[in-house]
C-alpha cells in the first residue's frame, strides 16, 4: 500500500525591507527647477545664437553649472527605515545603520553623529530660523490660551477623550518647526531601533561621481577656453 506524497512546505521568501520615508526641501526643489530652467534657456540661446567663442563658452559652462545646480538643489534627500538611514548629500551618499548613529543634532544645521565620532550634514534637512519662531510663537499662544481656559474649555468641549482639545492645548507637532519636527521623528526612530538585530552593520560612504565628473570636465574646458582666449 503506497502512502499518499506529502508536500514538503514552500521555502519562506525573505520579508521585505520597510518601506523608505524620504525627506526633501520643497523650496530647494522649486529654486533647482527654476535655477536649471534659467540655465538652458540662457545656454541654449548662447549656443545656437551666439558667435566666436561664446557658444563654446556656453557649453562649457552648462556642463559645469547643470551638475553643480541638481546637486545642491535636486539631488539632497534623507531616506529613513527600520533598518537604516540613508543621505544623499550633495556630493556623497551616506549609509548609517540606526545602530551605528550616536545622536541627531539640530543647531544652525541638522546632522547625524555616527558612534565613530564622524559627523553628517543633512543637506535636505535645513534649519529653518524663520519657521522656528512662527513655531515659538505658537507655542507662547497655545500656553497662553491654556492658562485662560483656552476656546474648547469655554465652549465646553473638556469631555474625557478629547486630548489636546479638552485640555485647550495644542499638539506638540504644531509647535515645532518643520525641520525640529522632522529631527523628533528620526530620534524616536533611532531610540526604537538602535538595538535591533537588522539595524546593525557598517557606515558606509560613496562619493557621486555621477556629479563630480561632468562638474569637473565642464571646470576644465571653461579654464582652457578663458586661458587660451
Amino acid at each position: 500500500m503506497t502512502t499518499p506524497d506529502h508536500q514538503s512546505p514552500e521555502p519562506q521568501s525573505p520579508a521585505p525591507a520597510s518601506q523608505d520615508r524620504i525627506y526633501r526641501s520643497p523650496m530647494a526643489l522649486v529654486g533647482g527647477v527654476l535655477l536649471l530652467a534659467l540655465v538652458g534657456w540662457l545656454g541654449f540661446d548662447a549656443l545656437f545664437r551666439g558667435h566666436g567663442r561664446t557658444p563654446w563658452l556656453a557649453l562649457a559652462g552648462m556642463i559645469l553649472l547643470v551638475p553643480l545646480t541638481t546637486a545642491f538643489t535636486l539631488r539632497p534627500a534623507v531616506f529613513a527605515n527600520e533598518e537604516r538611514l540613508r543621505i544623499r548629500n550633495p556630493f556623497r551618499i551616506i549609509t548609517l545603520p540606526w545602530g551605528e548613529v550616536s545622536s541627531l543634532r539640530s543647531g544652525y544645521s541638522n546632522e547625524v553623529v555616527a558612534k565613530s565620532g564622524a559627523k553628517y550634514q543633512l543637506w535636505s534637512i535645513p534649519v529653518s530660523l524663520r519657521g522656528r519662531k512662527k513655531a515659538a510663537d505658537r507655542a507662547a499662544r497655545a500656553a497662553a490660551e491654556a492658562a485662560r481656559g483656552g476656546p474648547a474649555r469655554r465652549m465646553g468641549f473638556g469631555g474625557p477623550g478629547l486630548g489636546a482639545l479638552g485640555s485647550g492645548t495644542v499638539p506638540a507637532g504644531r509647535t515645532r518647526a518643520t525641520s525640529d519636527q522632522i529631527m523628533a521623528d528620526l530620534r524616536d526612530l533611532q531610540e526604537r531601533r538602535a538595538q535591533a538585530g537588522s539595524a546593525q552593520g557598517e557606515v558606509t560612504v560613496r562619493w557621486a561621481y555621477e556629479v563630480i565628473a561632468p562638474a569637473v570636465a565642464g571646470a576644465v574646458l571653461l579654464a582652457i577656453l578663458l586661458m587660451v582666449g
